[in-house]
């Protein structure tokens, strides 16, 4: 059944939307879109909306967003395999990992080849240790990682293992190298990116990132935000 078919009843039983979340958005604020133009099309000031799995401001992609009953679902939805496309820039390091914040350390490329890339790709495939970044929404003792991190405060983050079931890299635009990768839930692609710099004695951030399947959902069939309240013939204001 298309959107433009579904009742508030279909909605209130139970939904599974695809959302390709625009870059800069939160993932609360394509749930808080999806969630004004349900109760606004069919008036009505209640409805349970969430999503299956954040997706970072700097990130664009697929987003699950369940409403009613499939609120349930969420975690199961959670658990399963992710894939991303995006970009590991060379040479420089942040304290976020990605471009959320300044760059504080530049290194050297040169050394860096083919060769070198792909001997080094097999250290992040399969199972492997990691640590999330300082600036993520994990919370330690109550506070959030971020937190600390912007109050200047040092903290202990333990690794965590994760799965990497492919990891590919184009060095075609060198020192930026694209990259797809499938990885288990919990995988931070933006340490993958930092850690993948430093095993090749350089540094390295994520310079961008989009999320293209979740299981066997796929972005291809996802819609925008605009678009989806469009479908529902809601305008806004």
């Amino acid at each position: 059944m298309s959107l433009e078919q579904l009742s508030l009843e279909d909605f209130m039983q139970g939904q599974v939307l695809l959302i390709d979340k625009p870059l800069e958005w939160s993932s609360y604020q394509a749930v808080n879109t999806v969630k004004w133009a349900i109760k606004k099309k069919f008036d009505v000031k209640k409805i349970k909306v969430g999503h299956a799995g954040t997706l970072d401001p700097l990130a664009s992609g697929l987003l699950i967003i369940c409403t009613g009953k499939f609120t349930k679902k969420i975690s199961e939805l959670q658990g399963q395999q992710k894939t991303y496309t995006g970009t590991i820039r060379l040479g420089k390091t942040t304290p976020s990992y990605d471009l959320e914040t300044e760059f504080n350390g530049s290194f050297p490329t040169d050394h860096i080849n083919k060769t070198l890339i792909e001997q080094t790709l097999p250290v992040f495939r399969g199972n492997i240790l990691q640590k999330p970044p300082v600036f993520s929404a994990l919370k330690k003792e109550g506070k959030r990682l971020y937190e600390y991190a912007r109050a200047g405060e040092e903290v202990d983050i333990p690794k965590r293992a994760v799965h990497i079931e492919r990891f590919e890299v184009n060095d075609t635009h060198f020192p930026d190298l694209s990259f797809e990768i499938e990885c288990s839930k919990g995988t931070y692609i933006r340490s993958l990116a930092h850690d993948f710099g430093k095993a090749l004695k350089s540094g390295a951030h994520l310079s961008e990132l989009r999320r293209t399947k979740i299981g066997d959902f796929n972005v291809d069939n996802a819609v925008d935000a605009a678009s989806f309240k469009a479908l529902l013939g809601v305008l806004d204001g």
